[in-house]
């Protein structure tokens, strides 16, 4: 099966780097332009593509690209945390589909940060693969993981769990796929959630003057304690002042 690729981050290097370990055919690449990339230039490296394969994910819609996708004549691409939208034009280019990798158990936490607003509203995380369609993470399901979220989880630690059970999601889904042995389940809950990049905006300013439920204030903070990344914050004379929160079970197992 002759794949074309779109990928950024820590996941989207791993997932490439087990397909191309199992002799999958990686025809072309697509990765975010310079100033968003992440693990790009390893990714690179292990696709091990001549250039003029290698896209640039914010110029799809260019007769250039769109020619040298032709080209390609790929059969099924895979997504992995690529934040681009797929216009139907794209999608229509691949006999079997466009797959996506998301570290969510849709129908919740479509769009951005899954990792925060599970914490934040309360939603069940997990992870998913399915069709890309011409919503935003509203394609036909083939296969998901839950992830247990404790209440010591972190932005972080629960990011770290869902890259992991997405890496595990697709190397269990990847040769029943290319066997045609899963099966497509349209998304019932059609309402689920939906959070855009600069919705975190909306909950990371701390108003000192506001109150709040003791619970959904914690699980603001430790739903944005993501080192390095500065997170939720307070202003004070002029400053904002960061927040971050370390949570432990008790180490004797005391419940309460």
């Amino acid at each position: 099966m002759r794949i074309l690729y779109l990928a950024n981050n820590r996941l989207g290097l791993e997932v490439l780097r087990w397909l191309k370990n199992r002799g999958e055919n990686i025809v072309g690449l697509v990765l975010h332009p310079p100033q968003k990339q992440k693990y790009a230039k390893e990714i690179k490296q292990i696709a091990k593509l001549a250039s003029r394969l290698v896209l640039d994910g914010s110029k799809l819609h260019t007769s250039r690209s769109q020619n040298t996708l032709r080209e390609m004549n790929a059969d099924v691409a895979i997504s992995v945390l690529f934040d681009y939208i797929l216009k139907p034009d794209f999608l229509a280019l691949f006999p079997k589909g466009v797959l996506n990798l998301h570290p969510a158990l849709l129908p919740y936490n479509r769009g951005q940060y899954p990792n925060v607003w599970s914490i934040v509203e309360n939603t069940p995380a997990g992870t998913t693969l399915h069709y890309i369609d011409a919503g935003i993470d509203t394609g036909a399901i083939l296969a998901q993981k839950k992830v247990l979220m404790e209440p010591v989880d972190t932005g972080k630690t629960l990011y770290q769990k869902l890259e992991k059970a997405s890496l595990d999601l697709f190397k269990e889904s990847w040769p029943r796929f290319i066997r045609g042995k899963l099966k497509a389940k349209t998304q019932k809950n059609k309402k689920g959630t939906y959070h855009r990049t600069l919705d975190v905006n909306k909950i990371d300013l701390i108003d000192l003057n506001k109150k709040y439920k003791a619970g959904d204030l914690i699980n603001i903070l430790r739903a944005r304690t993501f080192e390095p990344y500065p997170g939720a914050y307070f202003i004070s004379k002029g400053k904002r002042v960061y927040l971050s929160l370390a949570l432990n079970y008790d180490p004797k197992g005391r419940r309460s």
